[in-house]
């Protein structure tokens, strides 16, 4: 069936959402890049080929743009998150899932996560709006998946905040780090191989720590 033509207004509409797309694009990658004091709005419109005054029109300031993208990138994240941990199945293969998703989400967008750190540091309304919107839903969903895993007898009884935060650390903790690992003398943090490296071990001491029968195959 062919299309009906884009009215006028729908056509202005989705070069506005192709432009705002494009900056937030730009600007993810220059914030990962030079963190956000490092960033320059002209390099950001260069990068995403746009006149500087847009950007300042869709976004006010470099704040708001920095703002943006983390949202943006938590909004999508939380999509797939809560897919994922409110699927139905044995809550092992469920946790590695989630597990396995949030490491490759991280490690796709390349040093990103010191500017979470910076946020989280930052504290006040912006990081208070991001977690009722964005981490409450996914901070519950995993309790109830790790409060399943223990009624059922798949998880060792242990405290159920204490476990998700010392499960989200492994998988956070190797990014943030990544700088001081390099001045140790370690490779790259980012490369195939470590990062193969990485995730391989993070499943495998959630597996043995938390587990009742960490080789018994998933189902």
């Amino acid at each position: 069936m062919k299309r009906p033509p884009l009215t006028g207004r729908l056509r202005q509409r989705a070069r506005s959402d192709r432009t705002r797309a494009a900056i937030l694009a730009a600007a993810g990658r220059n914030f990962a890049h030079s963190g956000l004091a490092g960033a320059r709005i002209d390099a950001i419109a260069a990068s995403a080929g746009v006149n500087k005054a847009l950007l300042y029109y869709y976004f006010k300031s470099k704040d708001r743009l920095y703002a943006a993208v983390l949202e943006d990138q938590f909004r999508e994240f939380n999509r797939r998150a809560l897919e994922v941990l409110e699927a139905p199945g044995a809550a092992r293969a469920v946790l590695l899932r989630y597990v396995g998703l949030h490491f490759d989400f991280i490690s796709a967008r390349h040093r990103s996560a010191a500017l979470y750190q910076q946020l989280m540091m930052a504290g006040g309304k912006p990081l208070g709006r991001l977690v009722r919107k964005y981490f409450v839903a996914r901070s519950q969903a995993f309790g109830r998946l790790l409060e399943r895993g223990m009624r059922s007898g798949e998880f060792r009884r242990a405290d159920r905040v204490h476990t998700a935060i010392s499960i989200v650390a492994l998988i956070v903790f190797y990014f943030s780090a990544a700088p001081v690992l390099q001045l140790l003398g370690h490779s790259d943090a980012y490369e195939a191989a470590n990062l193969k490296r990485r995730k391989e071990q993070v499943l495998k001491f959630i597996r043995h720590g938390l587990f009742r029968n960490p080789e018994a195959p998933l189902t």
